[in-house]
């Protein structure tokens, strides 16, 4: 797991989510003790240390987000470089990536919102 859900040296925080994604990060379920044993995911210790703090099972995903919405509270924080993109995949990447970023400042309360980045709706700054 650690291999699927590491971050690697240098990627975006943002990146790193949207690939946790991709990897299965929503159908893994952990317990908190659990999800302490992971170890550093995030290379991040605020945000790694937050992953494991609830202890009821959640899955990876919905550990992660409110973990780095802990560690970067504003979403200005938080920057999405789309550099330059020259193909139609690179475009969608950069898309959901900002869609993620989106997610990561969701009300975790609110049932009704997306939980897959490829569901969000459009915002005005992703325009």
């Amino acid at each position: 797991m650690r291999k699927d859900f590491s971050r690697l040296p240098g990627e975006h925080i943002i990146t790193w989510l949207l690939r946790c994604w991709d990897n299965g990060a929503s159908s893994l379920e952990l317990e908190g003790r659990e999800a302490k044993q992971l170890g550093s995911l995030s290379r991040e210790g605020g945000t790694d240390k937050a992953i494991g703090k609830k202890a009821q099972a959640l899955s990876l995903w919905r550990r992660l987000l409110p973990s780095v919405r802990e560690r970067y509270p504003f979403s200005e924080d938080v920057v999405c470089r789309p550099g330059k993109w020259t193909t139609m995949e690179r475009g969608i990447q950069y898309l959901r990536e900002l869609a993620v970023r989106e997610m990561v400042y969701y009300d975790p309360d609110n049932a009704q919102l997306p939980t897959d980045p490829d569901e969000v709706q459009c915002t005005r700054p992703m325009w």
